[in-house]
Order: structure tokens, then C-alpha cells, then sequence
């Protein structure tokens, strides 16, 4: 995480379990007047359009106090839908035996994206069973894990 998003994750986690919501995962890209800051929130009830709405009202409040980004940007928030996002390492134990998609932020043995079956995490490391055995990714090293939805 960037130092931004970091300060970002401090300051609206708090407001949105305030709400009764989770704060998964927070994202700012872009840059100048094409950035989004999205945030992916959820609850044991699962989440809809008036929790997303609920949300991003007090988190535009929050935001417009601090104004903690330079530029102008887009809110935008949203489920976590099918293909979750795993961001924290209570993810990774919680969806343990599922299976994942994850991307690396740099290459590890030539390769960037790995799938298989999630073991869970020991410490800092990322169990993932793969074709050809268990993997240990290191947790700093993912720069995006998501669910594979099931149909």
C-alpha cells in the first residue's frame, strides 16, 4: 500500500464499521481528474444498493473534512460481488479451500499470476494449492487475490 492509501484505510475503516460494514479493500487509481477511489465493503447480511449508498454519504463527509487527496477523484462504493477481493490476512483464512486468482506485484520463478486451491496463511504467507504442490506466497508480494465464483 502507498502511503496514501494507507492514511486512507486509517481514517475510513473506523466510519464504515461504525456503519456495521467491513471496509475490504481500498483502491485510488488514476490520476489527475480520472482518479477512483473505490472501496469494497461488506457484511454478514450481504450488501446492497442502500448499504452503498449509506456508506458513501458518511465517507464523503469524512473525506471532504480531511480532504486527504490532492486532486479530484471519483467515489465509488461497492460489494465485494462474486469474484471477492482477499486483501487482509483474515481473508485468506476465512476462504480457506476456496478457489483463487492471484497476481504478484513482480514475477516469482517468471511468473506474475498463480491459481489453485487457498490453504490459508501461516504468518505472512499465502498457502496456495497448486497443479504442482503447495506454494507459500508472501502476503506483501500480492497485489490482487479474488475469489473464482462458482456457478
Amino acid at each position: 500500500m502507498t502511503g496514501l492509501t494507507e492514511k486512507l484505510t486509517a481514517m475510513l475503516e473506523p466510519v464504515i464499521e461504525s456503519l456495521g460494514y467491513e471496509l475490504l479493500m481500498l483502491e485510488l487509481t488514476g490520476q489527475g481528474h480520472n482518479s477512483v477511489l473505490r472501496l469494497y465493503i461488506d457484511s454478514p447480511d450481504g450488501i446492497d444498493l442502500g448499504d452503498c449508498e449509506r456508506v458513501s454519504r458518511e465517507v464523503a463527509g469524512a473525506l471532504d473534512v480531511e480532504d486527504p487527496i490532492p486532486q479530484a477523484y471519483q467515489l465509488e462504493v461497492s460489494s465485494p460481488g462474486l469474484d471477492r477481493p482477499l486483501a487482509k490476512p483474515q481473508h485468506f483464512e476465512r476462504f480457506a479451500g476456496e478457489e483463487v486468482k492471484i497476481s504478484l506485484f513482480y514475477p516469482r520463478d517468471g511468473r506474475k499470476r498463480f491459481d489453485g486451491v487457498l490453504r490459508g496463511i501461516n504468518g505472512s504467507l499465502v498457502l496456495l494449492e497448486t497443479p504442482g504442490g503447495v506454494i507459500e506466497l508472501e502476503l506483501t508480494d500480492i497485489e490482487r487475490a479474488r475469489l473464482v465464483p462458482r456457478f
